[in-house]
């Protein structure tokens, strides 16, 4: 409480990002009510701080503060709620902890976000704007060639945080304006099927348990498997993305085989068809998962 221009108030005193001191003004001295509620919240939040520390010990996946402060604020403005979609690595390791699997997850320095149509926002949410919200060092990372638009921003510093655009289209990496978010975007082949019908869930970040939208997870699963035969002289990314296709895979063929069969069979014949000259090499890595191995072998016929 302060009280040193003649009337009293109180404040809440907070990190709002790493290392960066806020606060904000919550009510007159005398104003119960409101100082009641603030303190109700600050409890909460230190609640779920100790829940989701708890869950990091048994081995949940848990991304970094800045990636928390990002999908917060996104949170905060609706995106998610208006069909933002979040996927990539920050989506699989989603997905491990919404299937209560334990599994080692790559570090990933992006958060991927798309999109299947036009954001359903009651007025544009200008992205840019949106992350500088974060009060985090954010940048537009300039567009290839320059006269294109970026798609991309970033933290300072070769490690820094990097969040990508992306939307579905024919051709990789063409640019497409997202007029709501005042933004562009790559496209990627294949992501309207990948993001039809996303599913509400939650990402565990810093010390926050975030509301967000993920792929399913057996779409996942086939688009991951194309990405990795699609990739050309990223042997490693190829390898990250067929690994975490056939983690999601194995949890799902267990519980819900029959999800993993269906979203197999719904995808386009050119996704197959990129995937099946793989199939000897995904057998041999499923080897200790029958069930895992049937799925593959009767969708991949």
């Amino acid at each position: 409480m302060r009280s040193g221009t003649g009337f009293s108030y109180w404040y809440r005193v907070y990190y709002s990002v790493p290392r960066k001191q806020s606060e904000t003004l919550v009510c007159k001295d005398g104003d119960s009510a409101a100082l009641a509620e603030m303190r109700a919240r600050m409890d909460f939040s230190g609640w779920a701080s100790d829940q989701v520390s708890a869950l990091r010990k048994l081995g949940f996946q848990v991304a970094d503060k800045a990636v928390a402060r990002v999908l917060v604020e996104l949170h905060n403005q609706g995106a998610f709620e208006a069909g933002l979609v979040l996927v990539g690595t920050l989506g699989y390791m989603a997905w491990l902890n919404e299937l209560g699997v334990i599994a080692v997850a790559s570090r990933t320095q992006d958060i991927d976000l798309a999109r299947r149509q036009p954001l359903k926002l009651a007025s544009p949410l200008p992205f840019m704007r949106t992350m500088q919200a974060t009060e985090l060092p954010f940048f537009a990372v300039p567009g290839l060639p320059s006269n294109k638009p970026s798609t991309s921003v970033k933290l300072p510093g070769v490690d820094g945080l990097r969040i990508d655009m992306l939307v579905p289209g024919k051709t990789l990496g063409a640019i497409v304006r997202v007029p709501e978010l005042q933004w562009a975007a790559q496209s990627i082949p294949f992501y309207d099927y990948l993001l039809a019908a996303p599913e509400r869930a939650a990402m565990l970040a810093g010390a926050q348990c975030i509301p967000v939208r993920l792929p399913q997870a057996a779409r996942m699963v086939w688009h991951k498997l194309y990405s990795s035969a699609r990739r050309r002289g990223f042997p490693e990314k190829a390898a990250k993305d067929r690994s975490q296709a056939l983690t999601l895979a194995a949890a799902l063929a267990g519980d819900d085989a029959r999800a993993l069969k269906k979203a197999g069979r719904a995808a386009p014949d050119d996704m197959l068809k990129a995937i099946r000259p793989h199939v000897k090499v995904l057998l041999q890595q499923s080897g200790y998962h029958p069930e895992l191995c049937d799925v593959l072998q009767e969708v991949l016929a």
